[in-house]
């Protein structure tokens, strides 16, 4: 019933995004994540070993609404976003085909290893299957942090990112406080820091 009204939406919506890769300016925001709604998991899932969480404070940190989603990984993972409260958090969209994304793993690599335990960083992969995530995942050495397979775009509508190649900065609290493109990942550490004292 939904999947009719919905089909035009999400091709135009793809459609959209092969024409804007990489394209698109960063901006900063002091609203919360994106109001686009999505399904919230009935039962809480464990976050992969990779997670940047030690575990310690994201059961006493109050969990942001941006937060209250579950996904699965490209590895078929349950995640849970709750385990990401209480730290800042960095969620790079991307797709596999997309050559912007290529050029900004090495740094989103980076930043995440430079930052381990400090920061989170999870991609959020879209616009493609699974299996190409997953190459993906391999063939730019990001395995090291998690990341999501949002073949339905769940978690991008919730966050309303409508391109790949695309970053989501929340602070320790939730609030979205950069969005943006951020070419090659310049400029990302940069963020992080200011994040992290």
């Amino acid at each position: 019933m939904h999947a009719r009204t919905l089909l035009p939406a999400t091709l135009a919506a793809a459609l959209f995004t092969l024409t804007a890769c990489g394209s698109g300016e960063g901006s900063t925001s002091d609203s919360g994540a994106g109001a686009a709604a999505t399904s919230e998991a009935s039962s809480p899932a464990q976050p992969p070993a990779a997670s940047n969480d030690s575990g310690s404070g994201a059961e006493a940190a109050q969990v942001p609404k941006a937060l209250n989603f579950a996904a699965t990984t490209v590895d078929g993972k349950p995640f849970d976003a709750k385990t990401l409260a209480g730290k800042p958090t960095v969620l790079w969209f991307w797709a596999p085909w997309c050559p912007t994304c290529k050029g900004q793993a090495a740094e989103t690599a980076k930043v995440a290893a430079a930052n381990a335990g400090k920061v989170n960083v999870v991609g959020v992969a879209g616009l493609d299957k699974n299996a190409a995530m997953r190459d993906f995942v391999s063939d730019t050495g990001t395995g090291s942090f998690p990341h999501l397979s949002d073949e339905k775009g769940e978690v991008w509508k919730r966050f309303e990112v409508t391109q790949q190649s695309h970053y989501v900065i929340l602070d320790k609290t939730g609030k979205t406080v950069y969005e943006g493109v951020l070419p090659g990942g310049k400029g990302l550490a940069d963020k992080v820091a200011g994040l992290t004292g």
